[in-house]
């Protein structure tokens, strides 16, 4: 099974030089995982078995693919009616600390009920039509991606590794909320209370934008009633899987289709070229399909490597050298600075079972933390980070200097506070 191995670690290589070979991550990863089951199959002496465990570990992908589709798809179509405008206009400062608060807490907040990825990104385009001066930018967009990745991790909903783990059973909505509220606000306050020594002053506005002439594509009411029907409906899966206890991406689906029949209705009197760009249709065309694509090659890797028992060895070996969760979580949360945290919780699922660690157990919420703040401290290292580096051209080293140092005190501080919680009130 050696081979399955050196297979998975060449493709993650390609996969983690992407920018510099210029191979897209997706294409490295469907490639990789189609390999890893063809060398298993081959190797394997029941051809049977293989396959029955393929479409086993299929059926449990699938929940988090469209999941991720539907959840794409419900803010692309709030961004098609300008429904992040509801947020961004009441923005009126021009100094700096102030809006450091405002830019790091909006983002935290946001990136709980969206993602991290889209929040960063909807945050972003907000500071582009806020602050003219590119280097002041920067400062903002770093914070932008320590903010979003830590008001993902404590949200089942706001980062794909915390929604893996409550899909998986490892993690529940109402404990993953209330275990890493505390934890991800301070991973977030530390490095806002310590940029203020940096920061100082106010900042040029960015000019208005007077290209767009004549009246917007939407109104008023229909911003609104878009906006608030996707918030709500994202912040109601939740509920709906504890009142049904039917998996999440059911209560996904369901709200795409409440979604779908909102927008039809509220732009029943335009014509049919006229509604397109508002139409569920059209923003499927615009969701990032190769994430999906990214995420489902990636996890079809991590489940042949689960298959072998390549996993229960690396866990055997982790337990054995670290023998202390607390200390497993912590390196697991640093590595996905480097490598991506997605496979990273998926070999976790696959290394550690609900027997060994029960659903809503300590070191699944450590994880959730880890994972999901951990990625902040190198650019390269989330979502959010890649999107900020391509949007703003941001610089690897210089990320790593001005911010990197500000994303580490505050993942430690944050780390520091789950376990001392966990002292004091119990695991």
């Amino acid at each position: 099974m050696g081979l399955i191995i050196l297979v998975f670690i060449v493709g993650y290589a390609v996969i983690a030089f992407e920018h510099t070979i210029r191979i897209n991550k997706a294409a490295t990863a469907l490639i990789t995982g189609v390999l890893c089951w063809t060398v298993y199959i081959f190797l394997s002496s029941s051809k049977d078995q293989v396959t029955r465990e393929l479409t086993d570990h299929l059926g449990e992908l699938s929940q988090i693919l469209f999941f991720l589709l539907g959840a794409m798809t419900i803010v692309e179509l709030i961004d098609a009616h300008d429904g992040f405008e509801i947020i961004t206009q009441r923005i009126t400062t021009t100094n700096k600390r102030k809006l450091s608060w405002i830019v790091g807490l909006l983002s935290f907040f946001l990136s709980a009920v969206l993602d991290n990825l889209t929040t960063t990104i909807v945050m972003i385009s907000l500071l582009r039509k806020l602050m003219s001066e590119r280097q002041e930018r920067m400062m903002m967009t770093g914070l932008i991606v320590i903010a979003a990745n830590a008001g993902g991790a404590w949200s089942p909903i706001g980062d794909v590794t915390t929604t893996m783990l409550w899909i998986g059973g490892q993690i529940t909505a109402a404990n993953i909320i209330l275990k890493l509220f505390i934890p991800s606000i301070v991973c977030l306050l530390v490095p806002i209370i310590v940029m203020q020594i940096f920061i100082k002053g106010e900042f040029k506005k960015a000019a208005a934008n007077f290209e767009e002439t004549g009246t917007k594509p939407t109104t008023s009411l229909q911003r609104k009633i878009i906006f608030l029907a996707g918030v709500n409906i994202l912040l109601l899966i939740p509920v709906f899987k504890t009142l049904t206890h039917l998996p999440p991406f059911m209560g996904m689906l369901a709200g795409l289709g409440v979604m779908w029949v909102i927008s039809e209705i509220i732009h029943s009197d335009k014509d049919e070229q006229d509604r397109k760009q508002f139409t569920v249709s059209y923003a499927l065309r615009k969701i990032d399909t190769a994430s999906i694509l990214f995420f489902l090659g990636i996890l079809l890797a991590i489940a042949a490597l689960e298959s072998t028992g390549m996993l229960l060895k690396v866990a055997e070996w982790l337990d054995s050298n670290l023998k202390n969760q607390n200390l497993i979580a912590i390196a697991i949360g640093l590595v996905s600075a480097i490598v991506d945290n997605v496979p990273l919780v998926a070999a976790s699922m696959g290394m550690y079972d609900l027997k060994h660690f029960p659903t809503d157990h300590y070191f699944w919420e450590l994880l959730a933390y880890s994972t999901g703040t951990g990625g902040s401290i190198l650019i390269i290292g989330s979502a959010a980070g890649v999107a900020a580096m391509g949007i703003e051209r941001i610089n690897f080293i210089w990320y790593l200097k001005k911010i990197g140092w500000l994303a580490l005190l505050g993942f430690l501080a944050g780390a520091i506070v789950y376990i001392l919680q966990g002292k004091i009130f119990g695991a």
